[in-house]
């Protein structure tokens, strides 16, 4: 396997059916990719070095799913400058509008791309229209992806 390029990580492997969209989609796109944990709370340390030391490894970008406080993006965030994109994870108790929150009010010069309420499915096409700015076959397979998207839709019967 190629040498990783994009980090997802989240909090818990309670996070990982959610972030495994991510995944899979990385994986239609031909980018490759590491998975792991990494909690802000419960493994500081390991955030940390793992922030410090990911753009030292080849990663470009980093899509970082947490829910409920979800201060994992925002620390990444704020100990690299590779490009963060956060995917609040639905929560039982407010249903992901905490974790949102929590994502999306991070202050000036720590920004972190936000996406919907469980939108690791867009965490990876943003990660990949990213990618494809200085790679023409990640574009190439962007565009097909959306003209894909695009003929579906369109061979949609009406109601």
């Amino acid at each position: 396997m190629d040498k990783p390029i994009v980090s997802i990580i989240m909090g818990s492997n309670s996070d990982l059916p959610v972030m495994q969209e991510a995944a899979k989609l990385l994986d239609e796109f031909e980018i490759p990719y590491e998975i792991s944990i990494v909690s802000a709370h419960r493994t500081p340390d390991k955030l940390y070095k793992y922030a410090k030391e990911a753009d030292t490894r080849g990663i470009q970008v980093i899509i970082a799913g947490a829910g409920g406080a979800a201060h994992l993006p925002g620390m990444v965030a704020s100990l690299t400058v590779l490009p963060v994109i956060g995917v609040p994870i639905k929560s039982k108790t407010m249903n992901g509008i905490d974790s949102l929150y929590s994502i999306v009010q991070m202050p000036a010069g720590v920004p972190v791309a936000s996406m919907a309420i469980n939108g690791a499915k867009n965490a990876a096409i943003f990660a990949a229209e990213i990618i494809g700015l200085s790679s023409s076959e990640v574009k190439e397979r962007l565009i097909k992806y959306k003209e894909d998207m695009r003929v579906m839709v369109e061979d949609m019967k009406d109601l």
